[in-house]
């Protein structure tokens, strides 16, 4: 059961002073199986009171007002975290769409998460949902080829995309990063009528390495039947064990963003996020990351009376 210390720091820097800057974090780590918090600290900007509340998908959420003037904000996050999820998973690869169909019955949360986006694409959807083997009739099996498919079709390239990018563009670009592929693959199981949902936490791979260290990671859960949520990562292709930190789920990224909000000042802003895992043999992996943001988080002057914000 390996022992993770994770320090997240996210840093807004403004180019003149902003103020009544209102936020939502969810950077605490989720209720679950397969992961005890041992100990989470938090120190932000001015130090405001953070009201924290359970939201429809069962994330706790903080909330917090930083009302006087500042050019900068920062939310650092101080946690270790024990996963005890095994290493290698007994998924059910036995349970078939027809036990699927009679779990989802009048279950409004799960026919939520198994109905897909209206895209431009869908066609292309289509295409990749007709590779698929006539014999996988589990489950567990379509699953497990979404993300083979997409880890061999797309290419895991930084910086071409942001928090904002659609399944359409991902399509397009045929690459992207983590949160792009859970997206996809988010698209192509709804449109395969399997209950998914979007996870946002951190990979913690140490010394055998993965795609997406650094920041926050994203991946897919779908639902199996007679098993019940198993996470699978579309960037490495891997089910999910204990190299994985959940912090949150949801429909999608915006029910998962670890900070956003808005402010009032006509600014522009800059979004550093730097993320350390120290490992039990003292290792310690650190990366910095200057987030692109969508131009709508940097409006002009004259347009930009008030601000908003995402970040990972």
């Amino acid at each position: 059961m390996p022992t993770f210390k994770i320090h997240h720091i996210t840093k807004y820097e403004y180019d003149r002073p902003v103020s009544e800057s209102m936020n939502e974090i969810k950077i605490f780590p989720y209720q679950c199986r397969g992961q005890e918090t041992l100990q989470h600290d938090m120190l932000i900007t001015g130090q405001p009171d953070v009201q924290t509340f359970t939201d429809y998908w069962g994330n706790k959420t903080g909330s917090f007002n930083l009302l006087p003037a500042h050019k900068v904000m920062s939310i650092e996050s101080k946690l270790v975290v024990r996963t005890t999820a095994t290493t290698q998973l007994d998924i059910n690869f036995h349970t078939g769409f027809g036990q699927l169909k009679k779990e989802m019955e009048d279950n409004l949360y799960l026919i939520e998460l198994a109905t897909p986006d209206r895209i431009r694409s869908q066609p292309e959807i289509d295409r990749i949902i007709s590779t698929i083997p006539p014999q996988y009739v589990s489950v567990a099996a379509v699953v497990e080829y979404c993300s083979e498919y997409i880890y061999k079709n797309f290419k895991y390239i930084k910086g071409i995309t942001n928090i904002e990018t659609t399944v359409d563009e991902i399509l397009q670009h045929r690459s992207g990063v983590c949160q792009d592929f859970a997206h996809l693959m988010l698209q192509i199981l709804r449109c395969y009528h399997v209950p998914a949902r979007y996870v946002s936490g951190y990979i913690c791979p140490n010394k055998d390495g993965m795609r997406g260290q650094g920041a926050t990671h994203a991946w897919v859960e779908a639902l199996i039947p007679e098993y019940g949520w198993a996470g699978i990562d579309p960037t490495n292709n891997v089910w999910v064990t204990n190299k994985h930190v959940k912090l949150s789920v949801g429909r999608d990224f915006a029910d998962c963003s670890p900070v956003k909000g808005t402010f009032k000042g006509p600014a522009r802003q800059v979004l550093t996020v730097t993320v350390s895992v120290g490992y039990e043999n003292g290792d310690v992996f650190e990366e910095i990351n200057n987030v692109h943001l969508p131009d709508q988080f940097n409006l002009p002057e004259e347009e930009a009376m008030d601000g908003v914000f995402a970040g990972q």
